[in-house]
């Protein structure tokens, strides 16, 4: 019924008559008139009461989302203009077959918004290898200095700092919201290619899941959307509301309307660690590959009951906490007390599943966790101190990585 298609809307559209009333009302809607109005219809109708047979936790989900008006779209927009920014780096990489020099120097532009505190965040890969970066707040054509306060390139994500009183003049921060949804729109303001002025490009969510980040060459969570994300967008908000749902940041080449965006609970974590610690954290690992146990005869051989499921422990990173914890050949049965299917995914939301490591990369590195283990058939539970991954040849070698530059001694340990 929410999927606006035009069938749908002349429905919607016709409802206060009686006749249509009747006939909505006898398939279980039932509808109250003024109040509100979505944005897709144009009559003086309220949802007051929506059954279709469907799940009780459906129905809190539809209650959750926001029928934006067009009011509403708009006002996010005159937000978004006081608070996304452009962004021009200049920039010059190392060369690795002339260690000894770098490349020759390249402009790249991308964006940003502000966030509460006086910062601006991107991406790590817009100031990636930066010599210095100038920003420029909308309607203005001055450009102000900005220096990089953190960098994250596993979550590609960046704080800049200005130190310009003019540039902050008529500035508002835009507040990090929650996960959309599927089928939430969401609003990307920022400045692709194309132009040199803001635009503004609006899609739905389509999909939540761990993604494999581009630039830091790690797994984490990310949302697909539909909305057009091209070079120059990567930094700029997506705005669901008048709230950020997320940082856009990358697109799928070869497909068409596939873009994804950096969630808020990754930015969250980023934003925290620096707060805490005044650097960048990281994202914490247990250093494992792990093996799906969908075979029935695998689980037979590792002596698994019917009712237990897990994930088989092929290998471990001798740098991580849980190397002479665990085993190789351990089944990993919960972590935290939430339980891991065979395929290595746990519950996530309205019926939907994510892979377990998600819970892993939103701990804060030295926190702990309860890891129920079965060996040799019998079940044990361990307690791991959780760390980011740390690598014997680092994939950055920018400022942002500097400090977990540390080399393992003799024995092997950092």
């Amino acid at each position: 019924m929410l999927s606006c298609s035009i069938r749908t809307l002349r429905r919607l559209k016709c409802c206060c008559n009686k006749r249509w009333s009747s006939l909505f009302l006898a398939k279980g809607y039932c509808f109250s008139k003024p109040k509100v109005v979505p944005s897709f219809c144009n009559t003086d109708i309220k949802f007051s009461r929506f059954y279709v047979g469907e799940r009780q936790s459906s129905l809190r989900q539809w209650r959750r989302r926001s029928l934006y008006t067009v009011t509403d779209t708009y006002e996010a927009i005159e937000l978004a203009l006081d608070s996304v920014i452009k962004i021009f780096t200049v920039s010059s990489s190392p060369n690795y077959f002339l260690p000894w020099q770098n490349k020759s120097q390249r402009e790249t532009m991308g964006s940003g918004f502000v966030i509460p505190g006086k910062k601006i965040l991107t991406n790590a890969h817009v100031v990636a290898d930066h010599t210095f970066v100038l920003v420029r707040k909308h309607g203005s054509p001055t450009k102000y200095r900005a220096e990089v306060q953190a960098v994250g390139h596993e979550c590609d994500l960046a704080i800049l700092v200005v130190e310009s009183p003019e540039f902050w003049e008529g500035m508002n921060f835009l507040e990090l919201g929650d996960i959309p949804f599927l089928q939430e729109a969401v609003a990307v303001v920022g400045y692709p290619q194309g132009g040199d002025n803001i635009s503004v490009t609006k899609g739905v969510v389509s999909r939540v899941e761990p993604t494999q980040y581009v630039h830091g060459a790690t797994q984490l969570m990310a949302i697909q959307i539909d909305a057009a994300i091209n070079p120059g967008n990567s930094g700029g908000p997506a705005i669901m509301g008048n709230k950020v749902a997320g940082v856009a940041f990358q697109n799928l080449s070869g497909a068409e309307n596939i873009g994804y965006i950096i969630p808020v609970p990754v930015i969250k974590h980023f934003i925290a660690g620096i707060e805490e610690s005044g650097k960048y954290m990281g994202f914490c690992s247990m250093g494992l590959s792990c093996q799906p146990t969908e075979n029935v005869q695998l689980r037979n051989h590792f002596k698994m009951q019917p009712h237990m499921t897990g994930v088989l422990v092929s290998k471990i990173n001798p740098l991580s906490d849980a190397y002479g914890v665990l085993k190789k050949d351990d089944i990993i049965l919960e972590f935290d007390g939430v339980p891991i299917a065979n395929d290595g995914t746990v519950p996530f939301r309205n019926r939907e599943r994510i892979t377990f490591d998600h819970l892993v990369s939103m701990k804060k590195p030295n926190e702990t966790a309860l890891v129920k283990v079965l060996r040799n058939g019998e079940e044990h539970a361990f307690t791991i101190t959780l760390q980011p991954e740390l690598a014997r040849v680092l994939r950055h070698i920018e400022d942002g990585d500097k400090s977990l530059a540390r080399r393992p001694d003799s024995n092997g340990h950092i």
